[in-house]
């Protein structure tokens, strides 16, 4: 039997997941210091897709509301996830910036950092590694896991090999954007990867598209993995990963240890489901196995996308047909792993293959710099008409013969005129300056927010979505309504 840890990711995948990202602060500042209470060995926080999001659709601050969070949880180590090379873009961000990412992370109070890469540049982690080591932060090296021909057990435990080799890398982290894991591939993945962990802990992140997340976080369990992530039950499952409350249970019912206090869990998901119905967000999610994903791997935030994308060319109906479709960009592409940025080309691509009817007829410019190895080896070499077609497209002489710059920190804050104010850099970088202008004009950051909620307010939101008439009035000993369209 083992102890197992738990990290929580209400705050930062499940919102994620579930929200698209559009958690405020005062959406979790009510429970935070439960959630801060409750025998997390680490709560995952902030990502600088997050910060897009909150400045540019909820006209918030990202740093003061990071600032109130952080303060709200003073005992658990807060985490922040970061990609070696990007920030926000699914381009490349300089190193410089990179840097000041994690450096800024560090002094507003962040102490854990999840860093991947998707095509392992292993010198890019280490190098923000250090960084966070300043700050005496935990570093999980992250293998982002994908099925394929090529990343059989050999490949994943030459990674953990590398990542656990590196000094300041504290516990490795297998993340299953797709959910695909079942036990006849874990059992001889975790084994491989515990062989080359050098003693190091092993996390498991798996978001559960395929409804087997739980099942499959207890067979890592048995074969050797000691820290699972998982969310508030109403934040929990669908594209987010399993709940807290069914993996304590399901931990009990083995024999295994744990630290968390279950009386303060019902309060937490009681809280985000209230305000998941305020805002119309969604919550309480439930996947039904769907073979298909496991030739797709779509992670559960692009499925949206996907959907928005189609929706705006009036062609949803087409959606089946681009999931086969990215089956097949995605082989012809080198199988790199689908998640960000390699999830969003794979499936860019697949949308315009099918909405113009030619494909590799659109490229977006993200593919080419991938194709000419500026993000790093992919997986297996790329299919040789997809690479002509790539090397065809139109911009795709000048994107070679221009590769990523590299400015340093004085010539960063030139550009964006920030007079050596790197909060305010990082703003400037991640979005257009109108969007941050539009955040400061709505206000200071807001810390509560509206969720009433009764089995009144319920029977009245279903009689809005089935009412015809244009005045319905109903009188009660307890109740009196009027609603006028």
């Amino acid at each position: 039997m083992a102890h197992i840890n738990f990290l929580d990711e209400t705050l930062r995948d499940g919102q994620q997941s579930l929200w698209g990202m559009r958690m405020q602060a005062g959406m979790a500042l009510p429970v935070t210091p439960i959630i801060d209470q409750t025998g997390y060995n680490t709560i995952s926080l902030a990502g600088s897709s997050l910060f897009e999001v909150l400045i540019r659709h909820c006209q918030e601050d990202p740093w003061a509301g990071l600032d109130m969070l952080v303060k709200s949880m003073p005992n658990t180590p807060l985490r922040a996830g970061c990609r070696s090379n990007g920030s926000v873009t699914f381009g490349h961000t300089p190193d410089a910036l990179m840097d000041i990412w994690v450096d800024r992370l560090c002094v507003h109070g962040l102490r854990s950092f999840w860093l991947y890469d998707v095509l392992f540049n292993i010198e890019q982690m280490h190098r923000l590694a250090k960084v966070a080591k300043r700050y005496d932060c935990q570093v999980a090296g992250t293998m982002l896991f994908t099925l394929s021909p090529v990343h059989d057990d050999a490949f994943w435990a030459d990674k953990a090999d590398k990542l656990s080799a590196l000094p300041e890398v504290d516990s490795l982290l297998l993340y299953d954007t797709g959910g695909v894991l079942d036990r006849d591939r874990i059992k001889t993945l975790i084994p491989a990867i515990k062989a080359k962990a050098r003693g190091k802990p092993i996390e498991l992140h798996s978001n559960n598209m395929l409804a087997q997340s739980a099942k499959a976080y207890c067979d890592a369990v048995e074969f050797g993995v000691t820290v699972l992530h998982t969310a508030a039950r109403s934040m929990a499952n669908g594209p987010s990963i399993p709940s807290i409350d069914i993996m304590v249970k399901n931990m009990e019912a083995l024999g295994h240890t744990h630290n968390i206090d279950t009386s303060k869990l019902k309060v937490v998901s009681d809280h985000f489901r209230s305000v998941a119905k305020a805002a119309g967000y969604l919550h309480d999610q439930h996947y039904e196995y769907d073979v298909t994903s496991l030739t797709t791997q779509i992670p559960g935030g692009m499925m949206g996308t996907l959907r928005n994308q189609l929706i705006q060319q009036n062609m949803l109906d087409k959606l089946p047909e681009v999931l086969e479709e990215v089956a097949l960009v995605r082989r012809e592409l080198g199988y790199p792993g689908m998640a960000t940025p390699f999830a969003q080309l794979v499936g860019t691509v697949a949308v315009l293959n099918i909405v113009t009817g030619k494909r590799y007829s659109a490229v977006p410019d993200e593919v080419i710099q991938y194709a000419a190895g500026y993000y790093g080896q992919p997986p297996a070499p790329i299919d040789a008409e997809a690479m002509d077609r790539i090397m065809s497209a139109p911009r795709a002489r000048e994107i070679i013969a221009t590769p990523p710059e590299q400015p340093d920190r004085a010539e960063l804050h030139r550009r964006h005129g920030t007079n050596g104010d790197d909060d305010e850099l990082l703003l400037r970088a991640l979005v257009p300056a109108a969007d941050i202008e539009r955040m400061r004009a709505a206000g200071p950051v807001r810390q509560d927010f509206p969720t009433l909620s009764s089995s009144e307010l319920d029977q009245v939101a279903k009689l809005m979505q089935v009412a015809t008439l244009p005045v319905v009035q109903i009188r009660s000993s307890e109740l009196e309504l009027s609603m006028r369209r």
